[in-house]
């Protein structure tokens, strides 16, 4: 079995696509006015309408309502990524910190209130266990 995405619903497409497309520095995929796709090597990030909840069930999913996960990437540098998306990103949850698993983290929410943890393994236990994954 393949991990094969993380997809978000959302009222708007394009505003997401935009803040992503800045976020992980890639191009979206358009595959549909309603679908896009976000393709790095390690995962993808799908973004799908609201319109297309239905396909997964009634009530299944509700666009801009999630209090549960965190969308997270590994960088290599977490002090320049912050100092990066300064520039467009409003809604900062933690600046900077070292985690007590070894990772400097920077949270902050998408325009969706998502939760996105940019991260960097700084200790040498967290270094080691990232070692290989991409």
């Amino acid at each position: 079995m393949n991990f094969a995405s993380v997809r978000i619903i959302t009222d708007d497409v394009d505003r997401l696509v935009e803040f992503y497309e800045k976020v992980m520095g890639v191009s979206a995929e358009r595959l549909a006015p309603v679908f896009a796709e976000l393709v790095v090597p390690s995962c993808t990030l799908a973004i799908g309408h609201s319109q297309t909840a239905q396909l997964f069930g009634a009530g299944s999913v509700v666009a801009a309502n999630n209090h549960t996960v965190i969308i997270e990437f590994r960088v290599d540098d977490v002090e320049a990524e912050y100092a990066r998306l300064k520039l467009f990103v409003d809604d900062w949850v933690k600046e900077p910190t070292t985690m007590p698993w070894g990772n400097r983290s920077v949270l902050f929410r998408d325009p969706d209130g998502n939760l996105v943890n940019l991260f960097e393994p700084v200790t040498e236990e967290a270094i080691k266990r990232f070692s290989g994954r991409r």
